[in-house]
């Protein structure tokens, strides 16, 4: 239980500090036999800081009930 509060913790502070996720996917824009034009189109994923925080809250009350046996 001590490890995954640690997990969470790090994962927590990793959520908090960045706050999204930015990736590319190719998009066909013209497909003439063997001309063929992509285009990169990005998309984004964005998360609040309180999520980051309630994570590290979480991994932090693990870490604490493990030590209180």
């Amino acid at each position: 239980m001590k490890t995954t509060g640690i997990i969470l913790l790090v994962s927590g502070l990793l959520l908090t500090i960045f706050t999204s996720f930015s990736f590319f996917t190719k998009e066909k824009v013209v497909d003439l036999g063997p001309l063929e034009i992509t285009k990169d189109k990005p998309h984004s994923f964005n998360w609040s800081p309180i999520v980051g925080i309630a994570v590290m809250g979480i991994g932090g009350v693990m870490i604490w009930q493990s030590g209180k046996k």
